[in-house]
Parts: structure tokens; sequence; C-alpha cells
């Protein structure tokens, strides 16, 4: 009987777990969401309970409908989302009921404090923490600290999101290179934690999880696990890794230079190298990869998908209605309507930093706008331009990586927008690079998990499995003419952006 892999992509807004068979194919999948909640500006917190009963049901689920035996399961993997600030007591109990998730941005005067003593730049340098700097652990914990001293003081360790998954697993408390690499203390090039930054926050060495590799085997599962999940206790579970460098896994991103884009809520482009890609100015974030002596680079904008679901729920009701009706996807009837409007959408600009942005955006002020809107342009004008204006910000963040490293001349293309082919045809006209699409698109986070596990356990020798399981589905060309218009509206793009994120501070400055 050939031996089946349980993966878990513990994602931002619900748990996926997805079953493979040894060669990597995805057999069956089943999501659980859970609930965000912000009490105040900046706070964006969940309960780790929470992901644990979504994957305990999503789990359950699956095994339900899949009809694989239990003993057939030989090994599980987890990719976890990112910067995650689980606090346990000796005892492993959990210490706060809801925690800070990656986007919390709760932390900035320990940000601000921090940098006092050290220098932002070299921080920077040293880490590749690219993300605004109160998102990063190291903060969220001083935030503990700080106003919240009585259960700061019975603190043991603050673990990861996927840590805490696994401490429920097997009882073990460590994390791996990729997920320590986000900590704000991780040296990328020494590979491990960093004890200057470390003297530097005024936290105890000790507060901060052992690092294994994300290939490690650290046990299989506790009684109380196997009868939760309904599985047999030989189940081998292994360390996992950070969203992100699992998503490059399962992504193709096992060689220097591949690089991929992921279109979703928020985008990104990354590519894989032998060293940290790192820009002082464009600030790329960067993680030490599930795959040994590599780090996965990218580049990101913010509002992506998210921004299009804003114009889906606020200039296009007609459509969403008429989706209804007809019981398709209101974003289907959008792109074919956008298909209408040429390209460049009759001079339309549109900005989408409507969640605020990146270093390379303007910084977190920056806000969205149509540019150029006038009384000729329609509502197909109004879509096209909202996604020619997430990839042309998309193209800067490419940009940025080309300058840094030699890119292959294909890209891989997954996530949700991977399935429009408007949108494909844009992207590719825009970056002037050819696109690629295979059946691996919102699974790539899962595949990586399950990579690491299998390689893990011995099932496979390496990750070059990866490249056999994944199947091309479709290829994108850029349209030359298509690509010279691009080239002549991003300047302009550049030009309003910068505007924007100076509108953006003044407007954040303004009391009314």
């Amino acid at each position: 009987m050939k031996p089946y892999i349980l993966a878990w992509d513990l994602g931002t807004s619900g748990c996926k777990t997805t079953l493979f068979d040894s060669e990597g194919n995805c057999r069956a999948s089943c999501l659980v969401p859970y609930a965000t909640k912000y009490p105040t500006s900046g706070w964006h917190e969940q309960r780790p309970m929470d992901w644990w009963h979504a994957l305990v049901t999503s789990t359950r689920q699956l095994l339900a409908t899949s009809h694989i035996p239990r003993d057939a399961i030989a090994c599980c993997g987890i990719s976890g989302h990112s910067l995650g600030v689980v606090p346990l007591d000796r005892k492993g109990a959990l210490l706060r009921e809801y925690v800070p998730i990656w986007s919390d941005a709760r932390a900035s005067a320990q940000a601000e404090r921090f940098f006092c003593a050290v220098d932002e730049v070299e921080w920077y340098r040293k880490t590749g923490n690219g993300f605004p700097p109160p998102l990063y652990a190291v903060f969220k914990i001083m935030w503990y600290r700080d106003h919240e001293p009585d259960m700061f003081r019975q603190i043991d360790k603050v673990i990861g999101t996927k840590d805490f998954i696994n401490f429920k697993l097997t009882g073990q408390i460590v994390t791996d290179h990729s997920y320590a690499s986000g900590s704000g203390v991780y040296d990328l090039l020494q590979g491990g934690y960093s004890e200057a930054l470390i003297t530097a926050s005024g936290l105890p060495r000790e507060i901060f999880p052992d690092i294994v590799p994300s290939t490690e085997v650290i046990g299989e599962l506790r009684a109380e696990a196997a009868e939760a999940l309904g599985l047999p206790r030989d189940v081998k579970v292994v360390a996992g890794g950070v969203d992100n460098s699992c998503m490059a896994l399962g992504a193709r991103n096992i060689q220097p230079g591949r690089v991929y884009n992921s279109l979703g809520s928020s985008s990104w482009i990354a590519v894989s190298a032998a060293q940290p890609l790192l820009d002082d100015a464009a600030r790329p974030y960067v993680f030490a990869h599930v795959i040994p002596g590599m780090f996965t680079s990218a580049v990101s904008i913010f509002s992506a998908g998210s921004s299009f679901r804003w114009v889906r729920d606020q200039l296009c009701q007609n459509l969403v209605a008429q989706a209804a009706q007809q019981q398709v996807s209101a974003y289907e009837l959008m792109t074919a309507l956008a298909a209408e409007s040429p390209v460049g959408a009759n001079r339309l600009l549109f900005n989408p930093s409507l969640g605020g942005g990146t270093a390379l955006e303007g910084g977190q002020n920056i806000r969205g706008a149509y540019i150029g809107l006038d009384l000729r342009h329609t509502q197909a004008d109004l879509i096209r331009a909202a996604m020619e204006g997430i990839a042309l910000g998309l193209r800067r963040a490419l940009d940025v990586l080309r300058r840094l490293t030699r890119l292959e001349d294909e890209m891989l293309i997954v996530g949700g927008g991977s399935r429009s082919a408007l949108w494909r045809q844009i992207c590719a006209d825009v970056y002037n690079m050819t696109l690629v699409k295979t059946q691996i698109d919102q699974e790539a986070a899962a595949l990586g998990a399950a990579a690491v596990a299998a390689v893990g356990t011995g099932l496979w020798r390496d990750f070059s499995q990866i490249d056999v399981i994944h199947k091309i589905e479709h290829v994108t060309r850029p349209i030359p003419h298509h690509a010279a218009i691009y080239e002549r509206l991003l300047p302009i793009f550049i030009r309003a952006a910068q505007h924007q994120a100076e509108l953006g501070e003044m407007l954040a400055a303004l009391e009314l």
C-alpha cells in the first residue's frame, strides 16, 4: 500500500488540509475558515485554539470523504502564516486567548525604541525583514513585556503559528529556520539567532524556541492528538516551514533564479537564490528557504485581490446580482466586461494601495486612487484599469528583483488570479515576460509542506520531485504591441504613486 502525506496550510483566513500520495499528487483537500478579531486600530488577532479546531475539523472531514485507510498516512507537514507570537508557560499552557497575527502593527513604539540603539538599515541588512518593522515578532514580544507584564512573567517560550500546531501534535516546542527568520532577531547569513539583536531587545534569550531543520522529524502524534484527528499514533510529524518558504517550494522555486508570482488578496513576486536579495530602498523581504542553503526573497503589494474585491463590492453591484442569478462568479462577469476595454483602459490608471503600501509602494499611509478619470470612462474601463494597476504595481516589484539577480526567462503564476486568462495576459504584457500556469495554483503552500515531510521522512530523496509534479496547463506570452503600451504607462504610474504617497501622509496627519 502506497503511503500518503497530510499537509496543512495554516493561512490567515483558514486551515486547508490536503492529502497527497507518495508521488506528490493532490488527492483531496478541505478548508475550514476561522475569524480575525480587530479590537482597535492596527490590532489583528486570532485564537490559536481556532487554528487547532480548524485543523482537526478539516482533517476529519477530509479523511471521511477521501476513503483512504488511516494507516496509509505516513507523515504530515505544515505551512504556517508568518510572524506569529504564541506565548506558552512552562507547562505548555496558552497564556493569551487571542494573539497578534502577522499584520498586527501595535508594536510601533517598541520598534522605535529598539532602533534608538540599533541602526535600522543594518538591522534590515542582517535580518532581511523588509515588512514594516512593528510587524515582526520581536517587537510584539516586547509589547507583551511592556503592556502585559503579569502575563509576560509567566512566559517560557513564544512560538509561531505552525509551531503551536506542532506542539499540539507532538508536545515538542521548536521552530525551523524559515519561521525563525521572521523573528526580527535572526541573522540570515549566520543561520541562527543574533545574540546582539536579542540583547538589544532586552528580552531573555530562552524565550525564543530552539531551531531545527524544516525537514526534521520532531516526533510522532501524542495520544490526544491522534484521537482528535482520527489517526494512528505512529504518523511522523515534520517541523515544516513558514508560508512564504513553503509556497516558494511548492511553486517550483527549487533552483536559483526561479521566480513565481502569487496573485491573491495580497500579491508578491519571489525569487530563490543562494544569497538574500536586499535593497535598502525597496526592502525585499527575505526568509530562509525550507531548502537548506537557499533564501526566498520577495517584493509585494499589500492590496491586490483585496482591492479588486473592493471594486467588485463597490462598483460592480449589478454584476454581483447578475452573477447570483446565473450562478457564476462575479469575477467572471467582471473580467469578461474588462476585456471590452482596450489596453491601457482608455488612459485610466488605478493605484491599488487601498490598504496602505510597502516601502516600494510609498509606505503605510499611501492610499489608492483612479488617475485620469473622465466622463467617457465606462465600467469596463474601471475594471480593466484595476487589473492593470495591480499588474503595474507588481511590475515595479519585478524590476527590483531584476536589478538584484538574474531571473529565469519564464515565471510561474499561482493564486486565485492565475485562473483568469485575461489577468494572465495583462500580467505577461506588463511584465514583458512569459507566464506559466500549472495545475498547482492555490495548493502551492500545501505542496511545499508535503514535500518537506516527504524529504524529511525519506519518501523522497530530494526536492526534484516538485518539477515532476507540475503539469503545464497554460503558457501566456507577452504581446509586443501591448507590452510597448504598458512600458509607456509605467513611468506615469510610478509618478502618480509618488504623489499618492505624499497626499497619503498629508491626509494621515490631518485632524478632522
